[in-house]
């Protein structure tokens, strides 16, 4: 047990964090909305009233299709856009997707290469090209699932204020939507462009995401 925490204690701690987050997420925002329902004079709404309505949905599904639209365009861009000096690029001359013999497919796989490596066809297409699909279609369900939630709350707020619910063709057309999409693309853009920026010039020791302290501003596509 020891060793399997230490192995994979990157991703046990995030996913930890994830769910400390999202359930202090749901405690301060049904806190949020149970304030404004007795400022109105309503009744509050219980926690699980709360996680399964449209307000926290959309507030979730927001979040989450930025992040996977971060690291999808990420993913493509980086196999032929590089910065130079940057560790989050790669190498300057290594531009494109590579030969097979770079990327260990086929007959240059190696013994312990996953069998999708070696078996070639569509198989190894596919296998080549994995992450960036995945990421791509995590990003298009989260995005629709946050469309639907937004519609489901936009409406809300309509007969609230007595006007007529929209469709969910017509809410896509909404400033509401839009709004809500672009101001957590934006924000993903931004970061990742300051880490390729700031990744030439600034270190962490030790980090995989950074150069070694001691290399060059220029030095491209080294890790520490």
């Amino acid at each position: 047990m020891r060793r399997f925490l230490r192995e994979n204690g990157l991703s046990l701690t995030f996913g930890a964090l994830f769910l400390l987050t999202l359930a202090g997420q749901a405690f301060a925002g049904r806190a949020q909305v149970n304030d404004e329902r007795l400022a109105d004079g309503l009744e509050p709404v219980s926690l699980l009233a709360f996680v399964t309505s449209s307000t926290f949905g959309v507030d979730v599904m927001e979040n989450w299709q930025s992040e996977y639209l971060q690291f999808f365009l990420y993913v493509f861009a980086t196999v032929w856009l590089v910065q130079r000096g940057s560790a989050e690029s790669k190498e300057l001359h290594q531009v494109g997707t590579e030969s097979d013999e770079e990327q260990r497919v086929g007959e240059h796989a190696r013994p312990d290469s996953p069998a999708w490596a070696r078996a070639g066809g569509w198989r190894t297409t596919v296998f080549s090209r994995s992450l960036g699909l995945v990421m791509g279609t995590l990003f298009l369900l989260t995005w629709a699932a946050s469309s639907v939630a937004g519609w489901a709350a936009f409406n809300a707020g309509q007969l609230r204020d007595h006007e007529d619910p929209v469709s969910w063709a017509d809410y896509l057309g909404e400033a509401d939507f839009w709004n809500r999409t672009l101001q957590n693309w934006q924000s993903e853009m931004l970061a990742v462009g300051s880490m390729a920026i700031f990744a030439v010039y600034l270190r962490q020791r030790g980090s995989p995401e950074s150069k070694p302290v001691g290399a060059a501003h220029d030095d491209t596509g080294e890790t520490g």
